[in-house]
C-alpha cells in the first residue's frame, strides 16, 4: 500500500510536520508545545523560517491580540553589584566600564514622565543589587509612591532577590509587575551565574505571583547555551507561566567574561522568537535588550510580524537602544496598534 502525496511530500509527513502539529494544538488550542517539540521548530532548515513566523504571528493575534506593548526603563542604582553573572558589565567583580551612579526621585519622576510622552504604558525601575537594602527599599517606594501621584503609567520594578516581606511591601505600593529573570536553562545557569542559583531566582518569582503582581521572567539568548537548553528554557519559562517575558540577546560586554563570545546568528534569533511564542501562546514577549545587534531593522519588523508583541523603547540600562521615536514610527509601519494604559489594568 502507498502513501498519498502531495508533491515529493506525503500526506503522512505533512501531517506530522512540527509546524502542522503546531497549528492544531498551539493555534486552535491555545496550548503551548513542550520541550520536545520546541526543539523540533529549533531544528527548522531556514527555508520553513517564514512559515514559522507567520504561524508565530497568528498565534500572537489570536490568542494576544493586536497591540504592541511599549516599555520604558531606568537604573535606580547602576554597577557595583556584587554577584558574577558572566554578561552584565554592572557587576563589581568585573573591569568593566561602568560605574557606580544613583538616582534620586526627581530624576525618576521626570524619567517617567519622559517615558509615558512615548505612548509607553510601563516604566520599570531597575537596581544593579543581589536585593534591596533598606535604603534601596524605601528609596524605591517612594518613588514608585511619587511617580503614580504625577504620572499615568504603570510602574514595575527590578531589584533582585527578595525577602517575603519585600514582596509584600512592593505589592502594597502598587508595583504593577515585577522582573527578575531566570537568565537561562536551569542545566546551563552554573556557566552564567556562580554567586547565586537558578532556584534561589525562581522563588522570588512564586512569591511575586503569590503576592498578586504580575511576573515579568526572561532572559539572555546566544550566551553559549545548546539548543536542547534553549528549548529547556523555553519550556521552564512556560511552566512559571509569567505575564511577560522579556527576550533579550547577548550583546558582549567590554570586561565581563562573555566579552569575546560572538553575536548570536539572525536567523537562530527568529528561530527563538517563533518557537518561544509557540510556547507560550498567551504570554507577552518583549524585544528587549541586544535586538539591534542581533536582528537590525529587518529582522525586528519580522519578529513584530513573527510572535513579538512588546517592546522596550530607548536605552537599556548600559547599552544603548534605537531613538524612541523609531520605534514608534516602525509599529505604525506594520499598522500594529500601540496598547493604550487603561487595557494594561
Amino acid at each position: 500500500m502507498t502513501q498519498a502525496t502531495t508533491g515529493t511530500t506525503t500526506t503522512a509527513e505533512a501531517e506530522n510536520d512540527i509546524l502542522q502539529r503546531a497549528r492544531a494544538t498551539v493555534l486552535d488550542k491555545g496550548q503551548g508545545l513542550g520541550k520536545d517539540e520546541i526543539m523540533e521548530v529549533l531544528r527548522l532548515p531556514d527555508e520553513r523560517i517564514k512559515d514559522l513566523l507567520a504561524l508565530a504571528h497568528e498565534v500572537r493575534l489570536k490568542w494576544c491580540g493586536d497591540e504592541v506593548e511599549m516599555e520604558g526603563i531606568i537604573s535606580l542604582k547602576t554597577g557595583g553589584c556584587p554577584e558574577d553573572c558572566h554578561f552584565c558589565s554592572q557587576s563589581g567583580l568585573f573591569q568593566s566600564p561602568v560605574r557606580n551612579a544613583w538616582l534620586d526621585i526627581p530624576a525618576l519622576v521626570d524619567a517617567a514622565k519622559q517615558t509615558a510622552k512615548t505612548g509607553a504604558t510601563e516604566f520599570c525601575i531597575v537596581a544593579a543589587v543581589k536585593g534591596p537594602d533598606e535604603r534601596l527599599m524605601d528609596q524605591l517606594i517612594d518613588a514608585v509612591n511619587t511617580i503614580q501621584s504625577e504620572v499615568d503609567i504603570n510602574v514595575a520594578a527590578s531589584v533582585g532577590i527578595l525577602t517575603r516581606e519585600q514582596v509584600d511591601r512592593l505589592a502594597k505600593a502598587g508595583v504593577h509587575r515585577y522582573n527578575h529573570n531566570l537568565e537561562t536553562a536551569r542545566s546551563y545557569f552554573p556557566n552564567v551565574v556562580t554567586t547565586h542559583s537558578w532556584e534561589t531566582r525562581r522563588d522570588t518569582l512564586k512569591m511575586v505571583k503569590d503576592a498578586g503582581m504580575e511576573v515579568c521572567c526572561g532572559g539572555i539568548l546566544g550566551m553559549g547555551e545548546t539548543l536542547e537548553q534553549r528549548a529547556e528554557f523555553a519550556s521552564e519559562l512556560a511552566e512559571l507561566d509569567p505575564h511577560e517575558v522579556p527576550m533579550n540577546f547577548l550583546d558582549p560586554r567590554p570586561g565581563t567574561p562573555f566579552a569575546d563570545m560572538e553575536v548570536m546568528d539572525t536567523k537562530d534569533a527568529l528561530r527563538c522568537i517563533g518557537a518561544f511564542r509557540l510556547a507560550l501562546p498567551r504570554t507577552i514577549l518583549r524585544f528587549a535588550g541586544g535586538r539591534e545587534l542581533t536582528l537590525g531593522d529587518i529582522g525586528t519588523e519580522e519578529g513584530l510580524l513573527g510572535g513579538i508583541n512588546a517592546i522596550i523603547v530607548g536605552n537599556y540600562l548600559t547599552t544603548l537602544g534605537r531613538p524612541q521615536e523609531q520605534d514608534m514610527d516602525m509599529v505604525g509601519k506594520l499598522r500594529l496598534p500601540i496598547k493604550a494604559l487603561n487595557t494594561t489594568v
